[in-house]
């Protein structure tokens, strides 16, 4: 099986999709257990670096998992 994941900090994630803001991201983060995210697999915990998996966290997003907080 040939799996590339697009790992991202916070902060990249944000500067390469402008349309996220790195508040509104940290807060879906902060309510992962709440929201679903933290099911979706998006986010990868390494130490006190959290990073986004970019595929699983935009297909939480579409799932309509993304509106509610």
């Amino acid at each position: 099986m040939n799996t590339t994941n697009n790992y991202q900090t916070v902060k990249q994630f944000c500067e390469s999709h402008e349309a996220f803001s790195v508040g509104g991201v940290r807060h879906q983060i902060f309510n992962e257990k709440n929201n679903g995210l933290g099911n979706s697999g998006a986010i990868v915990r390494m130490g006190r670096k959290v990073l986004i998996d970019t595929d699983k966290y935009f297909s939480w997003v579409v799932s309509g998992n993304g509106t509610s907080s």
